[in-house]
């Protein structure tokens, strides 16, 4: 009897043990400038395997507080070659000229001039172009993925580049999501704009997947243009 009195004090013993409260385990430390490198390399190893890509780009540019009906539409097919740049095929627009004349097309044009050779590297989102600093070292669910917040600064002032908040993988370094306003305006009629920017992953590469920008001013209102992306089709140094 006294084996299975000390056998039965034992199991519950082990018992209780497991229905004791766990303590937290601490929060990880993340080391700034590891994260930074992350974010760096993801860079690097995007533009170094990526020979070209084709995608399908819906343009929506909305008026006033319609954000339901566009002013006016463009969907045009982007194609980029490493070296080379973009070029885009129209495949429909509707809408408002003026728009589409004095809006969407100098966007394209101006997306043009950015991803040419010699002025692409100076929009990515890396330490050359930005002061980072880690926003927090807790790890944020953004869109089903666990993200690192950085605080971000651009190092020269340029429309397309922003002042923000920028998100990457907690994994990889691989860009998530960017969210900010312009560091300068892209005229002297524009009001502040604000800008962000959504990525998936495509074969463990950052890709775009919806951009909004927002602007509003006493000369033209509020106008807000939405890019939606999809159908990509990637060309890689391995193939995939």
């Amino acid at each position: 009897m006294g084996y299975w009195r000390l056998r039965t004090a034992r199991t519950i013993a082990s018992v209780c043990i497991l229905l004791l409260p766990c303590a937290p385990a601490p929060t990880q430390e993340r080391d700034p400038a590891a994260v930074i490198r992350g974010v760096d390399a993801a860079v690097a190893a995007r533009f170094e395997n990526i020979l070209g890509f084709t995608d399908v780009e819906h343009y929506a540019v909305y008026r006033g507080d319609d954000q339901v009906h566009p002013a006016a539409e463009m969907t045009v097919r982007d194609t980029y070659k490493k070296g080379a740049g973009k070029t885009y095929t129209l495949m429909s627009q509707s809408g408002s000229s003026i728009l589409l004349h004095f809006g969407l097309k100098p966007l394209l044009a101006n997306e043009q001039t950015i991803n040419q050779s010699g002025n692409v590297e100076k929009s990515w989102f890396d330490s050359a172009n930005y002061v980072m600093k880690l926003n927090s070292a807790a790890v944020q669910n953004l869109n089903g993925r666990n993200c690192i917040a950085l605080d971000i600064k651009p190092r020269e002032v340029a429309p397309n580049l922003i002042i923000g908040t920028m998100w990457v993988d907690a994994r990889d370094g691989t860009l998530v999501q960017i969210d900010g306003v312009a560091s300068k305006n892209p005229s002297a009629f524009s009001g502040t704009t604000h800008m962000m920017r959504q990525y998936t992953s495509i074969n463990g590469y950052s890709m775009a997947i919806h951009a909004r920008a927002e602007s509003d001013s006493s000369l033209f209102g509020r106008t807000v243009v939405t890019i939606d992306y999809s159908d990509y089709k990637l060309e890689t140094k391995t193939g995939k």
